[in-house]
């Protein structure tokens, strides 16, 4: 199987829709057999389930996503574990173990909401003002 975690610099990168890498496991009988980091090219939020699709990845760790990605991995017969945060690595490992922490109901959902003072979803480095990973 195929497992992708959105990525920067080693850690579990935490705005889906913003992330410009991937880093994609291949396991097989539960371990890592091999890894690579993968680039998005620029593609945002809707293009990425089908990048992931593309690339054969059946499941997904991330940090926050919002309702309309999320759709799209379901669609895409992505099975999504979302609200994580740390080592991408470590995500990994602690997946494969069966003890992965995810949040099953994370939403990123700023996007509903007015951009306010310290929102910069649209910048470099993402920033969601405390709306992410909040109903």
């Amino acid at each position: 199987m195929k497992l992708a975690v959105t990525y920067l610099n080693g850690e579990v990168f935490q705005h889906f829709g913003h992330t410009q890498q991937f880093k994609i496991y291949d396991v097989c009988d539960g371990k890592v057999q091999s890894s690579e980091v993968v680039d998005t090219n620029g593609s945002g939020h809707g293009a990425l389930a089908s990048f992931l699709k593309n690339m054969g990845v059946e499941a997904l760790i991330c940090g926050d996503i919002g309702g309309g990605a999320q759709a799209a991995l379901a669609q895409a017969g992505i099975e999504l574990f979302g609200g994580v945060s740390g080592s991408a690595d470590g995500a990994v490992e602690a997946y494969l173990a069966g003890t992965l922490g995810y949040d099953p109901q994370v939403r990123c959902d700023h996007h509903d909401r007015e951009h306010g003072e310290g929102h910069g979803c649209h910048g470099g480095d993402h920033d969601c003002g405390g709306y992410c990973g909040k109903n």
